[in-house]
């Protein structure tokens, strides 16, 4: 069951760092205003903070996971993601994260005996 879910994780987070190429190299080729799109309007202060605090939570769960289940430079997804998109390093650590927790329930019997 890991090992199936990370990789739709994985198909996700390709699909997040494509999208974010694509879309970061036209914003870039346009020479488009980052800070004015997302906070030109009322509706892209909304949409912005809305990012904003899901990305906080999602560092902190990413963290506090980490952690949990001893994934190691859990640091590296969270920088990736400001050079990325957090749409491509969040699914990222959730593959990484499955493939761990298969990893521990596949030693936990061993550890019991």
């Amino acid at each position: 069951m890991h090992t199936k879910l990370s990789w739709v994780y994985l198909v996700i987070a390709a699909a997040g760092l494509i999208t974010a190429w694509i879309f970061n190299g036209l914003a870039v080729m346009n020479s488009e205003d980052y800070a004015g799109a997302w906070f030109g309007t009322a509706v892209d202060w909304v949409l912005s903070a809305d990012l904003t605090i899901v990305a906080i939570a999602v560092v902190v769960f990413m963290i506090t996971e980490s952690r949990r289940i001893g994934m190691k430079r859990v640091w590296l997804y969270i920088l990736l993601s400001g050079v990325t998109a957090m749409a491509f390093t969040f699914p990222l650590f959730m593959a990484m994260r499955e493939r761990r927790l298969g990893e521990l329930s596949s030693t936990a019997p061993a550890l019991k005996n």
